[in-house]
């Protein structure tokens, strides 16, 4: 049961929160790989800090694609 629309906040929290899970996921991955961990901490800050960009940077692309918006009407009172 859904109960109301999500605010800002709450995206911003969950989007953030869903980036640090992702990247700590990176850092253990690299850290079972190589055994270091400075190299699984600075792999993991970058990973973060790469796709936030991306992400940034496809955001902006999208903006400026029209594929499944809805046309304004033409003509408003």
């Amino acid at each position: 049961m859904r109960l109301g629309m999500e605010t800002n906040a709450r995206s911003i929290v969950k989007a953030v929160s869903y980036r640090l899970l992702g990247s700590s996921v990176t850092g253990l991955i690299l850290f079972a790989i190589t055994g270091k961990g400075t190299i699984s901490v600075l792999g993991s800050v970058a990973d973060m800090v790469l796709k936030i960009g991306a992400y940034f940077v496809h955001e902006r692309i999208w903006d400026r694609i029209q594929f499944g918006r809805t046309k304004p009407p033409e003509y408003e009172i």
